[in-house]
């Protein structure tokens, strides 16, 4: 996705609204499990798909 459409989905203001409201990465103690990603790109997916009607298959 390039950034003038990931900024038009997700413009500044509602990133301010959503970012509150997901919750915090934390490492497993014992290692393993997935790294961590960028937030806003998971977010800026999410609502690509919902708004484009893309499989989630094809994203």
């Amino acid at each position: 996705m390039g950034a003038d459409l990931s900024q038009r989905l997700v413009p500044d203001g509602l990133w301010e609204l959503v970012a509150p409201l997901l919750p915090p990465f934390n490492s497993r103690p014992q290692g393993g499990g997935t790294a961590p990603c960028d937030e806003r790109a998971v977010f800026t997916a999410v609502v690509y798909v919902l708004t484009s009607g893309c499989a989630w298959r094809h994203l």
